[in-house]
């Protein structure tokens, strides 16, 4: 077999998240990313079997520009002529970044010492159709600098060894709901002259259960439109809670930008 590490960018807006929904990927009722990436793998190596294990597996509608994973193939491909493969073959909303090969002993669930996600949202009168599908246009404005200052403050308590079991889906397969958060902020983004007040939560950690950033920037909106405080958001980082304290923030906004691995 032939193995080989992939960086993959993608708009998950039609898609339902990473995770193939079939071993059988023809059989899916709804596209995933891993699925429609399997299914050009296979034609490029001849309908024989092949195999994709992802770093992360992003929920439906959620977009990518850091995902990793791990191919297997039948065949020898040298990876500058797999990623042009690939991307001659893949739908225009995923693209590989970068192919180089790898191991057999690689496991990109295992690798990662840390994830960066950020949650892009504006804060236009008038939700601008440009960015509509990648950010959500929220009822307040950040370049009020009182609003700006409680949601930077409300990012800090986010910071360190927390347990996010009142800020995160129930999930029986994980060992532990505590989790290290090395960065939190809000910050303005510029990459895009037609996105005016397009701001940004930005979040590193260790690991990242699921729902988590999206039940953070939940938190972040009521916060701002006045619905709980920050002494809220603290007692729910301390207690487990049956109640959430906020509703989680639309799929939409939510992308993985970066995954950090181990050196080899």
């Amino acid at each position: 077999m032939h193995y080989y590490r992939v960086t993959i960018a993608y708009k998950g807006t039609r898609y339902f998240g990473w995770q193939a929904q079939a071993i059988d990927t023809s059989l899916e009722a709804k596209p995933t990313v891993e699925g429609t990436l399997l299914k050009v793998l296979k034609k490029i190596a001849d309908h024989q079997p092949c195999t994709i294990s992802g770093a992360s597996r992003t929920d439906a509608g959620v977009h990518a520009q850091g995902q990793i994973a791990k191919l297997i193939l039948p065949i020898p491909i040298k990876p500058a002529h797999l990623l042009l493969g690939l991307n001659t073959a893949l739908p225009p909303d995923i693209r590989i970044l970068d192919c180089v090969p790898s191991t057999k002993a690689y496991q990109p669930t295992k690798t990662g010492i840390s994830k960066e996600y950020h949650y892009y949202f504006s804060t236009t009168a008038v939700e601008n159709v440009a960015i509509n599908d990648i950010a959500v246009n929220l009822p307040f404005d950040c370049a009020d600098p009182e609003v700006l200052a409680l949601l930077k403050r409300a990012c800090q308590l986010f910071v360190g060894h927390h347990d996010f079991y009142s800020f995160s889906s129930r999930d029986k397969g994980i060992a532990t709901s505590f989790r290290n958060i090395f960065y939190c902020d809000i910050e303005q983004a510029n990459f895009s002259p037609l996105a005016d007040k397009l701001f940004y939560l930005k979040v590193v950690g260790d690991g990242f259960l699921k729902y988590m950033v999206r039940y953070m920037m939940g938190a972040l909106i009521d916060l701002a439109g006045g619905r709980i405080t920050l002494a809220d958001i603290n007692r729910y980082l301390h207690q487990h809670q049956a109640q959430k304290l906020s509703p989680r923030a639309y799929a939409k906004g939510l992308h993985l930008i970066n995954i950090e691995e181990a050196p080899c």
